[in-house]
């Protein structure tokens, strides 16, 4: 202790303890070493075989109650496929076994309910259970008879393959002996299964007195499959366990059985085969629980040896852990001498820096962009840089630095964006001026001329300098400016409102009025709404067939008058729509949209001027045309709603 404490004095004075790497370098070294390559390692290696030893054993209990129910299930098919195959003696024996297996299915469902296996396992055999479920119709059918022995064979068949897969979802991990034990195992359970099949198979085959179709090539694939699977059990069986396997296969009745299937190869051509199905049944059954047998003892030894990895585990483990709170309580030791230096200063340094984020910033970044033309725009406070260690000091003058970037940002971006519309709205007036004088102009022409040839191409002139007196507005809507004075007195009829939009596009001969219900709207919203139409009958012209008309209609709608401009194009997806009806709504600023859209953004500003909405929805027709409708709706504030109202009767 006296030389712990001694050391401890001195790590002020260590090389480095002015820097924050320095400290922590110092504080974190040993112990984190020690915990990385002691404890760390330890640990994890310890933990991963006591989770896996326990989940082995959890699983194997699990996957031994399935296989109960997977050996009633064979049972089960070789006693259906005898019966289907002409054996009607064994129509009372079907019944017993059928209820034998809902009783192991009852208790594997309970024991699959409980846990105790890995999710894939759990999901796996959840699914196989599933499918041992789905046999109740198979029975029925077996029952009516109205079903064969092939398909029979194989809806069995696939649901014990399922359940026998489920076993191998998971491979067994942390032991290598261990899991060679569990590789045996399901190597001895696909063998189990082959000898099953054939005993069911040549149940119906001997039952029916020979081979049809191609159920001999089916009985020459499973046996290939037995012989297979008994190859891989030998290769990784130890030799007890191959020694119990070779005592099943040498009993008498394994003998017998094996008599009876060199018999039945015989029977290849479809030729007669005179064998009891009765004793190639027994004689195969013992077989089959012989092989359950050493399934079982297998599994029980699995299950001791897991045990024992787990109880092995824990011991080493509680050591392990025990050697990391020594270390860790050292390295604590070490950490509370550095902590009260570099804690205070970030705390002071965080508070600050949170301070600006939450009220300094966004206040000065507001004064900036609400400042008038010709004020003065300053900058951030300045703030003291607290006296800390070297990397404190870098880190509270780079947060500084950001804080001055931001706001100068802010303030080149509020100066651009002030002289970018001062721009546009001088461009405006300029062009709405020359603009007025030429119509001033024309209009004196086509007063003076009588030539109508002349006089036609006067009003194309006209009619093309007023639509680019509405592009000259839209630069103005566009930099927030207020349009040009150009009111009506008094109150304008819809119609009116509407012929005044159709003189600003260019097709104006494809714009069809159909229906205008008598309306009338206030002088001082006429050429604001007249704009805001015009653009939306462009719109419309512009992606609809030129073959095509643009329809207005016009209604009155309560206190409110509505208008629609209906075109029949190409139409727009649901995404497309809601996209444009933000911008319409004034949900988003032109500065971040595409200029093909800046239509929409002209008529969302103008809308909400004046107090509209506007919404575009897919257009309804009974052919079954695109296109899409722009609804436009007028608030009582501009409606003169006693002239839209229907004049009483006498």
């Amino acid at each position: 202790m006296r030389t712990q404490r001694r050391l401890l004095s001195q790590l002020p004075a260590l090389p480095g303890w002015g820097t924050i790497r320095g400290r922590v370098a110092i504080v974190l070294a040993v112990p984190t070493c020690l915990l990385l390559v002691v404890t760390g390692l330890g640990v994890a290696d310890r933990a991963a075989d006591w989770s896996a030893a326990r989940e082995t054993a959890g699983r194997v209990e699990l996957l031994l109650k399935a296989q109960e129910l997977v050996r009633e299930l064979q049972r089960e098919r070789g006693l259906t496929n005898g019966l289907l195959g002409g054996a009607k003696e064994y129509r009372d024996d079907v019944g017993v076994q059928r209820a034998r297996t809902e009783t192991a299915r009852a208790g594997f469902e309970t024991l699959l309910g409980a846990g105790g296996a890995g999710a894939d396992t759990a999901d796996a055999l959840r699914e196989a259970l599933a499918r041992v479920s789905a046999l109740d119709t198979v029975r029925r059918r077996v029952d009516d008879g109205t079903v064969q022995r092939a398909p029979t064979l194989a809806a069995y068949t696939g649901a014990i393959d399922k359940l026998i897969d489920a076993a191998a979802a998971e491979p067994a991990r942390g032991d290598r002996a261990l899991a060679e034990a569990m590789g045996a195992w399901q190597a001895l359970v696909r063998a189990t299964e082959a000898v099953a099949l054939e005993r069911g198979s040549l149940n119906g085959v001997f039952a029916a007195g020979r081979f049809k179709g191609s159920e001999f090539l089916d009985f020459t694939e499973v046996r290939a499959a037995r012989l297979a699977f008994l190859t891989q059990y030998a290769e990784l069986a130890t030799r007890a366990q191959q020694s119990a396997l070779d005592a099943a296969f040498a009993t008498g009745e394994a003998r017998r059985a094996l008599g009876y299937e060199k018999r039945a190869e015989d029977g290849a051509d479809g030729g007669r085969l005179s064998v009891d199905p009765g004793r190639w049944w027994s004689s195969m059954t013992a077989l089959v629980d012989q092989l359950h047998g050493v399934q079982r003892q297998i599994g029980a030894e699995v299950r001791r040896r897991a045990d024992r990895i787990g109880e092995d585990a824990t011991g080493q483990l509680g050591g392990f852990i025990g050697l990391g709170v020594l270390i860790l309580a050292v390295a604590a030791a070490l950490a509370v001498l550095s902590a009260r230096s570099i804690t205070r200063p970030l705390v002071a340094l965080a508070d600050e820096a949170d301070s600006v984020a939450r009220s300094g910033l966004p206040a000065a970044v507001a004064r900036i962009q609400e400042a008038e033309a010709g004020d003065e725009l300053v900058s951030g406070p300045s703030r003291r840089v607290p006296d800390s260690a070297r990397e404190i000091t870098r880190l509270a003058t780079a947060l500084h630095n950001v804080e001055h970037t931001a706001i100068g940002l802010a303030t080149e971006q509020t100066v651009l964006r002030r002289n970018s519309a001062e721009s546009l709205a001088s461009l405006g007036r300029r062009n709405q001026a020359l603009l007025s004088r030429q119509l001033g102009l024309i209009t004196t022409l086509e007063s003076q001329e009588i030539d109508p040839d002349a006089l036609g191409e006067l009003f194309e002139l006209d009619h093309l300098a007023t639509r680019m007196r509405r592009n000259a507005e839209s630069l103005l809507v566009l930099a927030g400016e207020e349009l040009p004075p150009r009111t009506w007195s008094g109150l304008v009829s819809a119609a009116e409102v509407v012929q005044s939009a159709i003189s600003e596009v260019e097709q104006y001969q494809r714009v069809v009025v159909v229906d205008v219900q008598p309306g009338r709207v206030r002088g001082r919203a006429v050429a604001e709404l007249s704009h805001l139409l015009a653009e939306l009958i462009e719109n419309a012209l512009l992606f609809s067939p030129p073959t095509l008309p643009v329809e207005i209609y016009g209604w009155r709608d309560g206190g409110e008058y509505c208008l629609a401009v209906v075109d029949r194009g190409s139409g727009m997806t649901a995404d497309d729509l809601a996209r444009s009806n933000a911008r319409l709504a004034g949900r988003e600023s032109f500065l971040i949209t595409p200029t093909r859209f800046l239509g929409h953004y002209v008529v969302g500003t103008l809308a909400a001027r004046l107090g509209a909405q506007v919404e575009l929805r897919p257009t309804q027709g009974q052919d079954g045309a695109c296109g899409v409708t722009a609804y436009l709706a007028l608030p009582t504030t501009l409606v003169d709603v006693q002239e839209t109202q229907p004049a009483a009767a006498g």
